[in-house]
């Protein structure tokens, strides 16, 4: 990845061959791990992280790691569900799909009121991304249809999908993991 944006995402291609059968029954199939990942979403560790941020100028390590991971884990899920991996959600592993996001120093690269504001900074990006992933889910659905039939990801649905994935992590890091204050690209492209 050639970016300097501290937020990176990505999803391996490989050959774009997909699992015909998993593929069919994925949304059956993705109700277990759904369920998980709700459990672990809802908390409220984002209000923890701004206020640490904001009256200590700190961000625990901790705190960082578990959102992260967390984060991570609906990347897995979400790549699965949109049909861009066969491999089923791992709670803990990488597998195919990566998301990295830069550890920061709160004290020198955030601005302590900068949480306050940055889900009304993003709504421009709110707006747009709705618009994207309505896209995105026709794209899978089309998608859905292509591998039934051919067994394959057509590679610029794959990169479109991923694109938009990629665009929504950064606003959610920016907005909710509050790991940067730089904000995020309007694009697709890493």
């Amino acid at each position: 990845m050639n970016d300097d944006y501290p937020v990176q995402f990505s999803v391996d291609y490989g050959d774009g061959s997909r699992n015909r059968l998993t593929t069919l029954f994925r949304i059956i199939m993705i109700i277990p791990i759904l369920v998980v990942l709700m459990a672990v979403t809802y908390s409220s560790v984002v209000f923890a992280a701004l206020l640490m941020i904001l009256f200590r100028e700190k961000y625990p390590k901790w705190m960082f790691d578990f959102q992260l991971e967390a984060l991570r884990l609906n990347a897995r899920v979400s790549a699965y569900l949109y049909l861009l991996t066969d491999g089923y959600p791992s709670t803990d592993e990488e597998q195919s799909v990566h998301l990295d996001v830069a550890y920061p120093d709160a004290r020198a690269d955030l601005n302590r009121f900068m949480p306050l504001i940055k889900w009304l900074l993003a709504i421009p990006h709110y707006i747009v991304l709705l618009v994207l992933e309505i896209i995105a889910l026709i794209v899978t659905i089309i998608a859905w249809f292509a591998i039934i039939i051919t067994g394959k990801y057509p590679e610029g649905m794959f990169n479109y999908v991923v694109g938009v994935s990629r665009w929504t992590y950064r606003v959610t890091a920016y907005a909710f993991l509050l790991a940067t204050d730089r904000y995020p690209p309007f694009r697709l492209s890493p």
